[in-house]
């Protein structure tokens, strides 16, 4: 019996196959030239030894120089695994930004990769840790991962992963687990059945769930918005977050388990949750058992190899590439005035307020009421059916700790960003607190009743609630609320200016009733409300249908349950905040669902809606969101209040409170002053040592221009989006396809010049007269083969089958783009090649042909070009030691005979490339040009199988510059070229002379 070997070439069940695996007897093969998803098992004893064939130099198979194109850019779209050190980038539905392949050259510099990717928001965090899952998975370092997020960013991440990275995720969430579960089989665990996964943070934190993940957990985990798994302080520890945080601390322990955090927010201006959050990836940076200094540079530098942080200003300029953001975030703030009836209400109810806060009966019960406060002055300042609302919420008063009443009533008040994933964060908070007025010691009884007399009081108190609640029913809707009337106003506008704007509120009654509203005074214009109430799918199915006309005008109005971690950029250009955020970090996620990369608008633009005399909004505006714009436009980075933030909020709103007269709006006194002013200091200081420490963390000691040298060499090696469109026009002419310009995707809106506004010059793209090299277009494929359709994913019962292919991207669902993974190009590109290398095909039906006579100006002798096919066995470092095989084609040339060839050098051979045709050859001498050139592949053989080792000592140096570049160990890397070189095509270019045939013959210039 044969002796095999990774990369040998075997034939069997009527096909050629490449061996990737062996295990005994057993051979893991992938179809030559073919799919790796076809990959498959075969005997030792049903293969035998296959040959690549040589070109046909028969005059029916000798093509032109398309021909000869075709077929080179489909071999390179067939490439899906690199041989180069980036192994994953040629599978990618996308190309990515420069700046992003830097978080996956800091995961190569690492034996196992512990990463906190936290980069600004609107960059592409995504994208990144999705490099990295691929990359690992790619270089066979981890065979599973799963993504730990939010439930309402698990359908974004199965939709990223799939579209941008060809990954099938299935979603684990309470309303999937149990379909996901009836397919197993015994013990089996969903983590070892699913290779990928997405799964709820919260729904695996639970002690049920979770010591089944610990048990079962991939190699690789990503947690999204992992700010929100880390403790908030040692005395104040939410249950949700402290069981998120056991989760990873026990992930984290195994030290060969991958782990990458992603998070916009890592420092919530608490150094303690901070550390707790790094300490994940390094048990040096952990509070309780590390020695972590970050004021020794040793330190900080050890942190620099595990952090990663840029904001736009350190990648807009990146590696010779530009990345376009908006060009300007317009601000605009607009105040209202509360009507009369709606400022007594106000009085009224700050006044019962003053009373509950005045009235001591234990610490807990004082918490409680101190918040249900707070909710009410919030509710207020919301809107009237928010404040009735929480006028009719009862506040929990039993068998709560001190902590947890601080908890509970801190989320549903306050802005804080470490439990926004927290389902509920947007219902209308609790502001009756009335058995907290009853003091403790008028408890009667062992049996815990009160008394008649109290029974009486809190009756008394529940009427006096519900009467504040009709006063504030009866105020709801324009005629007394100015707030409503100003949003209409504001929402009007920006539409008129060509925005479709997002309208953010606080509780979801307000954004119920906002919408209502909404859809009353905007006539024909859709309005779509999204909050809390309705689960993830639903959220995005709503978004989705809103979204899918884009030329059509639209307004979302939404709770911060889509603030933080969804992409709304492509239907939105615009933010009002509708209510005041108490924090400008959630002021800036809001803000960064439009304003981040790919959206097409010029400007985006955000409106705040403030109370001039509603008691505390102007304070908000002044003291916290207005500073934070100063300080961000000052030092260039925004970052998250100090420690000190919440207590000036609260000491603030207390003066609110505790405030008696007619006065309505907070004058400072001295000691909120004083405090006002501490607390600017310690946020500058804060804002300047962020603004330093980007330095550090931008992360520029990585080796770019070696970095750029290895990412040109792929593109080069795969081809780029110009090449792939050239391919697919010219394939589907070539094959009866008729193609006509494409309508131009609905650009984003430029906005009309508003007072102090720049001037917006984008210009909408206008139709192409014809179907050029740039343009878009849509293909009626009416007439092509039926098996190519149905690989093209056309419904065979379409009368006329046709494909939108878009240069910029596939706007719409059906939709195709210029990707070099685009499932329709694959299915192109595939047919293109098969046919090219199927002796039974015969006709017009063969596109590319591998044998080709070309007459230019371009060549003064004789000159032949190669398409040539190299096999390699890949031992990377870290892995099993099982080479893989690794596929590239490159493209050689020689002057003259196969018996003394003068080889070109790689630039002469790329000029070679461009050359054009200038006139067609005889019949004849393209015959004997043909014949020759394919005789003389015997002579030249030895020579390329020299080119083989030789394109594996670059490949080898390659690889180990990319990870000396990124300081990575390279013991046991290794490639080693598989002989023979297979020649897949063979084109010779013959000089122009005087005495050009007149007559068109075959392999001439077409």
């Amino acid at each position: 019996m044969t002796t095999y070997e990774v990369g040998n070439l075997v034939a069997a069940r009527g096909r050629d196959w490449v061996i990737e695996k062996i295990t005994g007897d057993f051979l893991v093969a992938r179809p030559l030239g073919g799919d790796a998803a076809f990959t498959t098992g075969l005997f030792a004893d049903e293969v035998k030894d296959a040959k690549f064939p040589r070109p046909s130099a028969e005059p029916d198979e000798v093509g032109d120089f398309s021909s000869a194109a075709l077929l080179r850019t489909a071999l390179q779209i067939g490439f899906r695994d690199s041989a180069g050190p980036f192994r994953s980038l040629a599978q990618l539905n996308f190309e990515p930004r420069r700046y992003q392949l830097v978080p996956l050259m800091m995961s190569m510099s690492m034996d196992v990769t512990r990463l906190l990717i936290a980069d600004d928001v609107g960059i592409g965090k995504t994208v990144e840790s999705g490099l990295i899952a691929k990359e690992l998975v790619a270089q066979g370092q981890v065979e599973r991962f799963s993504v730990l997020c939010p439930p309402a960013l698990a359908q974004q991440w199965r939709d990223e992963l799939r579209s941008k990275f060809g990954i099938e995720a299935a979603v684990v969430l309470p309303s999937t687990v149990k379909k996901l579960e009836r397919d197993l089989m015994g013990a089996e665990s969903l983590f070892t059945r699913h290779k990928f996964t997405i799964v709820s943070t919260d729904f695996i934190k639970r002690e049920e769930r979770r010591s089944q993940f610990l048990r079962n957990a991939p190699e690789l985990v990503i947690v999204d918005e992992a700010h929100t798994c880390v403790p908030d302080s040692a005395d104040r520890v939410g249950k949700h977050r402290q069981l998120r945080y056991e989760l990873l601390r026990e992930l984290s322990e195994r030290a060969d388990r991958h782990l990458v955090l992603v998070t916009a927010t890592p420092h919530s201006g608490k150094e303690e949750t901070f550390r707790c959050l790094i300490g994940l990836l390094n048990p040096r940076f952990d509070p309780d058992t590390g020695s972590f200094d970050p004021a020794q540079s040793e330190d900080r530098a050890l942190l620099a190899k595990h952090f990663v942080q840029r904001r736009r200003r350190d990648i807009r300029h990146y590696l010779r590439e530009e990345t376009h953001f908006p060009d300007k975030r317009f601000l605009r703030d607009v105040p209202f005035r509360m009507h009369d009836a709606y400022a007594d209400l106000l009085q009224d109810v700050l006044a019962y307020a003053r009373e509950t806060v005045r009235t001591s009966s234990g610490v807990t019960r004082d918490r409680i009421r101190w918040w249900s406060a707070l909710a009410l002055l919030r509710s207020m300042a919301s809107s009237p059916l928010a404040a009735a609302a929480t006028l009719e919420t009862r506040a929990a008063i039993e068998d709560l700790t001190e902590s947890e009443a601080e908890r509970l009533g801190r989320a549903s008040v306050m802005d804080g960003t470490e439990d926004d994933t927290d389902e509920g964060a947007d219902a209308a908070p609790a502001g009756d607190a009335v058995e907290a007025l009853i003091p403790i010691d008028t408890v009667q009884g062992a049996d815990g009743q009160l008394s008649e007399r109290d029974k009486a009081r809190i009756l008394q108190e529940r009427k006096r609630l519900r009467r504040f609640a009709e006063r504030a029913r009866q105020l709801a809707g324009p005629e007394h609320d100015r707030k409503l009337v100003q949003v209409g106003k504001e929402v009007k506008s920006l539409i008129t200016a060509g925005y479709n704007p997002i309208v953010f509120c606080r509780y979801i009654p307000t954004a119920q009733y906002v919408a209502e509203y909404l859809e009353t005074v905007l006539g024909k214009i859709t309005v779509e409300c999204v909050t809390g109430l309705l689960p993830p799918k639903e959220r995005e199915d709503r978004i989705n249908t809103l979204t899918q006309d884009l030329s059509a005008r639209r307004v979302l109005v939404a709770t911060d349950c889509l603030s933080e971690g969804v992409n709304l950029q492509h239907g939105f250009q615009a933010v009002v905040h509708y209510d005041l955020p108490w924090n400008p970090t959630r002021l800036e996620q809001r803000e960064g669902r439009v304003d981040r990369f790919g959206q097409h608008a010029t400007y985006v633009r955000a409106v705040t809606l403030y109370g001039e005399d509603n008691g505390i909004d102007g304070v908000v505006l002044e003291v916290l969101l207005r500073k934070h714009r100063a300080i961000q436009k000052a030092t260039g980075v925004a970052v998250p209040l100090p420690e000190a933030g919440d207590s000036l909020m609260q000491a603030l709103v207390q003066g609110v409170l505790l405030r008696g007269g007619e006065e309505r709006q907070l004058a400072l006194d001295m000691e909120i002053e004083e405090a006002v002013e501490k607390f600017d200091r310690q946020w500058r200081d804060a804002a300047e040592r962020e603004s330093k420490s980007q330095t550090r963390y931008a992360q520029r000691t990585i080796h770019a221009d070696e970095m750029q040298q290895e990412i040109d060499a792929l593109r080069q090696a795969i081809g780029n989006q110009e090449d792939i469109a050239r391919f697919v026009r010219t394939s589907l002419t070539s094959l009866g396809a008729v193609l006509r310009p494409a309508p131009a995707p609905d650009a984003a809106p430029a906005p009309s010049r508003g007072k102090g506004a720049a001037r917006d010059t984008t210009v909408q793209p206008a139709l192409a007269e014809s179907v050029n090299e740039s343009a878009d277009f849509i293909a009626d494929l009416t007439g092509l083969p039926p098996g190519l359709l149905r690989d093209l994913q056309m419904d065979a019962t379409v009368r006329t089958p046709e494909i939108v292919f878009r240069t910029q991207g596939a706007e719409r669902a059906g939709e195709a783009s210029f990707s070099r993974a685009d499932p329709r190009v694959i299915a192109l590109a595939q047919w293109v090649l098969d046919t090219s290398l199927d002796e039974l095909i015969v006709g017009n039906r063969r596109l590319a042909r591998r044998c080709g006579v070309i007459r230019t100006r371009a060549v003064a002798s004789r000159t032949t070009l190669l398409l040539v096919r190299f096999r390699h066995h890949l031992t990377l470092p870290g892995s099993d030691s099982t080479p893989t095989v690794a596929e590239e084609a490159r493209v050689l040339a020689y002057r003259g005979s196969g018996s003394a060839p003068e080889w070109l050098t790689p630039e002469e051979t790329e000029q070679l490339l461009d050359a054009e045709p200038t006139a067609n050859a005889y019949t004849e001498h393209v015959r004997q040009y043909a014949e020759r050139a394919v005789r003389d592949l015997d002579r030249i053989q030895d020579a390329l199988d020299s080119h083989g080792e030789g394109a594996a000592s670059e490949l080898l140096e390659a690889h180990r510059r990319v990870r000396r570049s990124a300081s990575a160990a390279r013991r046991g890397l290794k490639v080693k070229f598989q002989p023979p070189a297979d020649v897949l095509g063979v084109y010779v270019y013959v000089p122009h002379t005087a005495s050009t045939d007149r007559t068109a013959a075959t392999g001439g210039a077409s």
